[in-house]
């Protein structure tokens, strides 16, 4: 049985849950409930703070973890990193009062900073060489400049909203944080055995995010073309049609590129484009 440590609610709790449910995971997602068993999968599941995430894992409460990258860095304890996941994104942000006009770095020699994240903030300040009086808050930093706490603060940022509210402007960013998958130094054989089979669920997962299945029918003569046009996760995929002079052209696109792919596609002859989501890719 492998113990993963998640938090236990907000923003990055709904995004862990979604991920052990789209890898087939069953898991209950009680609030009134620490420690819950999957139903399906040799995994339990220990519902925490996400400050507590690190330490837990580091010192083996849990086998795994799925935290922060700003909790992992600010804690800085010594669990492995096993992969990023690519949700949760933000970045920790050093902001300051709109009305102040911001000249570089050096405007915080000798200004006092409101943060939670001061491990971070201070290895950054040390690296710049800029003294700066840091200023330990839980809570909402943000409103520190305000009641006059603070000159500036040093958060978390995602789409700023929170900063505008608070008459705040964001002018250095030090760092971008996503969610990751990490773990306890000194799993058994058995317990990796385990982490490699969620692994391989978790890639299969990721692997189709932003990707479309798509199927098309093509002029046999444009084929080259097209598969110029199609480059698939190995090749596209060509079978002749019953109407001579056609063939069917299945590939998978990323949804980046789609629309211009599918445009250059028209262009080329393709018609009956049909277009599927993607929820699992085994590479």
């Amino acid at each position: 049985m492998l113990r993963i440590a998640v938090q236990s609610k907000g923003r990055l709790f709904e995004d862990t849950m979604a991920l052990l449910s789209e890898a087939g995971i069953k898991v209950s997602s009680s609030k009134r409930t620490l420690l819950v068993q999957s139903s399906n999968f040799p995994i339990e599941v220990l519902y925490l703070r996400d400050d507590d995430i690190p330490q837990c894992v580091a010192t083996g409460v849990a086998d795994l973890g799925i935290v922060g990258q700003n909790e992992y860095e600010e804690r800085g304890e010594d669990a492995d990193i096993i992969r990023p996941l690519g949700f949760s994104k933000c970045r920790l942000s050093l902001a300051i009062p709109k009305a102040e006009k911001y000249t570089g770095l050096q405007w915080f020699e000798s200004k006092k900073i409101a943060t939670s994240y001061p491990n971070i903030l201070r290895k950054f300040m040390q690296k710049n060489r800029i003294a700066a009086d840091i200023h330990v808050i839980t809570g909402s930093v943000e409103i520190s400049p305000g009641i006059g706490l603070a000159d500036g603060i040093f958060d978390i940022v995602s789409s700023g909203s929170t900063l505008v509210s608070n008459n705040l402007a964001e002018v250095e960013v030090v760092m971008k944080s996503e969610a990751l998958l990490i773990g306890n130094k000194n799993l058994t054989d058995a317990k990796r055995q385990i982490l490699d089979e969620l692994l391989f669920r978790i890639e299969a997962v990721k692997a189709a995010e932003d990707k479309k299945y798509v199927m098309m029918n093509v002029p046999t003569d444009k084929i080259n073309d097209i598969v110029a046009v199609l480059p698939g996760t190995k090749s596209p995929t060509i079978m002749p049609l019953a109407t001579e002079g056609w063939s069917s052209v299945h590939t998978v696109i990323d949804e980046k590129t789609f629309w211009d792919r599918i445009s250059r596609l028209k262009e080329l002859g393709a018609q009956g484009i049909l277009v599927m989501p993607i929820e699992k890719m085994i590479l």
